[in-house]
């Protein structure tokens, strides 16, 4: 009865509810690799001498962050936890995806921002968190939301928050390291000398950001595909999407532009005053992950627009808005 009751929920969708060991796997050798590049900085920088102080850092880094990352990216971002009195229809939301998903309930948290955007964190399912910000709540309609965080709780379902937290730490270290390579660039371990410092400075960052891109654009995907399935309205993700991409080209996130390397967390990427974050995205073409999300439903033709409703991108009153003065107090759709 329950596999039937499934079926209905997920309205045509094709479950592929399946591991991915091979995925998994990758995501192993890359994080492997983004410590590898933090090791290689100390080594240049200080010779076997830096190569050992790194070494012994990154996994005190890959320590703290098994431990502590989602509270640090959570306490970033300004995230308050937030609960059935406070947003009850909301939190009422995430219960009902968490369990169509079979996961344990997350935390649930507002983020005080007018770009409309989400993220999911923590070390297990166990231990989850997922957080929208209280644009997404005004600028999208339910349906929309429902498939924004049935993204996030795919995140959770794959476990691949841990492993995007962890990458987060770990690019901010090593952009961290090459900010002080400067100083180090005439210590008489380092074997590059001044030139090869200034190259370090330049291509470790960038080095870091093509793992983080590496690791981040195929989960996307993944995560759309299930939390399609798990919501059972793969269109209102799809439309979701557009909206969230067309707000974020012209509505900024503070936070996340102070911190470009947390950026890939999000559904879409928040981040549109640097350059470098549009050259070289954490996150699949929104296009691709439209025509995806249209394919999943059936349509014969991908490029039709997105159906959405007239109140998205506006600022809704009535039951579906949180005033602006006590967004996070009385929570959306109060």
């Amino acid at each position: 009865m329950r596999c039937i009751r499934r079926r209905q929920a997920l309205r045509g969708v094709r479950p592929h509810l399946t591991s991915m060991p091979m995925n998994y796997l990758r995501t192993t050798f890359l994080l492997a690799l983004m410590t590898a590049i933090f090791v290689g900085v100390g080594y240049l920088l200080g010779g076997a001498g830096g190569m050992l102080i790194a070494f012994a850092i990154a996994a005190g880094i890959n320590v703290f962050a098994y431990w502590n990352s989602d509270k640090m990216v959570l306490k970033m971002y300004g995230a308050k936890p937030v609960d059935e009195r406070e947003a009850p229809e909301f939190v009422a939301m995430v219960r009902r995806l968490a369990q169509q998903a079979d996961l344990p309930m997350p935390q649930v948290y507002l983020i005080q921002s007018d770009q409309p955007n989400a993220f999911a964190t923590g070390r297990n399912p166990e231990n989850a968190a997922v957080a929208a910000t209280t644009g997404l709540i005004d600028r999208l309609s339910f349906e929309e939301t429902e498939g924004v965080m049935a993204h996030e709780l795919a995140h959770v379902k794959h476990r691949d928050t841990l492993t995007m937290t962890i990458t987060a730490t770990l690019a901010g270290a090593i952009a961290m390291l090459a900010n002080f390579a400067l100083f180090f660039g005439n210590n008489r371990n380092n074997p590059l000398g001044l030139v090869g410092t200034i190259l370090i400075m330049i291509l470790a960052p960038l080095a870091a950001m093509l793992v983080q891109m590496a690791i981040s654009r195929s989960r996307e995907y993944e995560a759309d595909r299930l939390g399609a399935e798990i919501s059972g309205k793969p269109l209102a993700l799809a439309s979701a999407l557009n909206k969230i991409a067309g707000a974020a080209r012209s509505i900024d996130n503070e936070e996340a532009e102070r911190n470009p390397t947390t950026a890939h967390l999000f559904i879409v990427n928040p981040l549109h005053r640097q350059a470098m974050g549009n050259l070289f995205s954490t996150h699949p073409s929104t296009e691709n992950r439209i025509a995806r999300l249209q394919a999943m439903a059936g349509r014969s033709d991908p490029g039709q627009p997105v159906p959405s409703r007239p109140s998205g991108g506006q600022r809704r009153s009535g039951r579906g808005s949180v005033p602006s003065s006590r967004r996070g107090e009385r929570g959306p759709w109060a």
